[in-house]
């Protein structure tokens, strides 16, 4: 069991001191209560000692019940003073003559001090009742809220922060021993404590300072040491304190097993990506190099060829080998992408430029096809790495061509928006199912319709959005089945200073 260390008590802070004149001004209410029963039974309406006695018996009740036992015993005694003076005879002196009497004042007393007794006791347990309820409520909201943890921030801070959202203190100081990181929360600081924390986290002790409301627990999960944990406010009960250190136990516990889980996850997924895009270079590499294979061996069979066809081949094999060179740049582009190292060279360009460039690139696919290309006239430049944003326009011009028949046309357009620049690529295919519209952006995602008839890698649109996003731009798509799908890049306008 962890050591308690307690604090030596220190000068009265203010709030004791207030605490200490509110007790004395209850005392005094109390007497005032006692008087003004006693006036009213001697004076305004006289009655006998067994009327007054059952009055001061209830007032006492009251002020037990209302305040507590230090005022209700005052209360006690004063009132046992006043009945003796007032209603035992001799009355106006504290003289008993009649043996009976000291009986009636003593049974009063001690009525009236077990009375208070009791219903202080009482008080005191439904307060602690309700305490403990208040308790267990901003426990279970802690506990809510570390399932609710986000992966994107600090675990450790998160923690922080809802702890002390839901106690109220004024602040919270979590230590990560596997981190060795201290976050901080609330709206006050605790200054001095980087240390006290560390050691606690060491030793597993338990420190507390009454006088400045500091509590330091230690943090531990099957008996190690994971951290510490340091709060000022009211303190909580051992329950609670214990209570609320495994939830942050767990908390942290959990925060590294998700941590690791995506580490792994991602460890899969690019060793995925690897396969996948080998897979697909293979693939995409058979078709160029059998065209230039053909090309020159026809050139080394007929070395004496007419010029015209000689001509043709090696327009063949030049075509073919930018082919090659456009899959290798899009491969290291996705590996870049992959890898989070992708890097803008940006410079001005027009879309019109852009759009025009990227369909050379798919000159091949759009052989014998219809496709239409729409520029508006007064678009703003758009500052961008050309070379990225061509392979993002390539990707959606490649679908639309893949997914569509060769009989339906193809649009390619480009108009202003508020912001930058829309380019958008229509078809008139088969669509998307809305329910698979929103996964289409996966990685490695495909449509369940084409995925067995459309040759692909399912990464061109998941390429295509982190390029545009990159930028500071968006990609989305409007699909309606049977009729078609729209997609759209928008792209910021280049800043003023930049089209100088």
């Amino acid at each position: 069991m962890a050591a308690t260390l307690e604090a030596k008590p220190g000068p009265l802070p203010w709030p004791r001191l207030g605490r200490a004149l509110l007790a004395v001004l209850r005392v005094a209410l109390a007497l005032i209560l006692i008087a003004a029963l006693t006036f009213v039974c001697v004076r305004l309406i006289p009655v006998n000692a067994t009327t007054a006695g059952f009055g001061y018996l209830v007032v006492i009740l009251v002020i037990a019940t209302a305040w507590g036992l230090l005022e209700a015993t005052i209360a006690s005694i004063v009132a046992m003073l006043c009945f003796n003076y007032f209603f035992f005879p001799p009355i106006g002196t504290f003289t008993v003559a009649d043996p009976q009497n000291w009986v009636a004042l003593v049974a009063f007393l001690a009525t009236s001090i077990t009375a208070s007794q009791l219903s202080a006791r009482a008080k005191r347990r439904t307060r602690e009742a309700v305490e403990r309820q208040r308790e267990m409520e901003r426990l279970y909201a802690v506990s809510r809220a570390i399932l609710l943890t986000e992966a994107k921030q600090s675990a450790a801070k998160q923690i922080a922060h809802q702890i002390a959202h839901a106690f109220g203190f004024p602040a919270v100081a979590l230590y990560d021993r596997n981190s060795d990181e201290i976050h901080r929360a609330g709206p006050e600081d605790l200054p001095d404590v980087d240390d006290k924390l560390r050691a606690t986290a060491i030793e597993g002790t338990l420190f507390r300072d009454p006088t400045s409301q500091l509590t330091i627990d230690s943090i531990r999960l099957g008996g190690d040491p994971i951290g510490s944990i340091a709060f000022r406010g009211a303190p909580l009960s051992d329950t609670a304190l214990q209570a609320l250190s495994n939830l942050v136990a767990i908390g942290l516990e959990k925060a590294r097993s998700q941590e690791a889980a995506n580490r792994a996850e991602a460890a899969r997924q690019s060793q995925e990506l690897k396969s996948t895009l080998l897979d697909a270079i293979a693939h995409e590499f058979k078709t160029p190099l059998t065209s230039i294979k053909a090309a020159t061996t026809s050139l080394l069979s007929d070395p004496l060829s007419e010029s015209a066809e000689r001509g043709e081949l090696l327009r063949v094999v030049e075509e073919e080998a930018d082919r090659l060179t456009r899959l290798v740049t899009e491969a290291l582009q996705t590996a870049r992408i992959e890898a989070g190292k992708l890097q803008l060279n940006r410079e001005l360009h027009s879309a019109g430029s852009l759009m025009a460039t990227a369909l050379g690139h798919v000159k091949a696919l759009m052989e014998g096809r219809n496709v239409q290309v729409e520029t508006a006239e007064n678009l703003p430049p758009l500052f961008v790495d050309a070379d990225l944003i061509q392979l993002a326009i390539r990707q959606l011009i490649g679908n639309a061509l893949k997914y569509s028949l060769p009989t339906v046309p193809v649009t390619i357009a480009a108009r202003a928006t508020e912001r930058g620049v829309a380019i958008t690529v229509s078809d008139r295919g088969p669509g998307i199912p809305e329910d698979e519209q929103a996964r289409i952006f996966e990685k490695f995602y495909r449509g369940s319709g084409d995925r067995h008839q459309v040759t692909g890698t399912g990464l061109g649109l998941a390429i295509a959005r982190e390029v545009i996003r990159a930028h500071g731009g968006d990609v989305s798509v409007r699909s309606v089945p049977g009729q078609g799908s729209e997609f759209s890049i928008s792209l910021p306008a280049a800043p003023e200073e930049k089209r100088v």
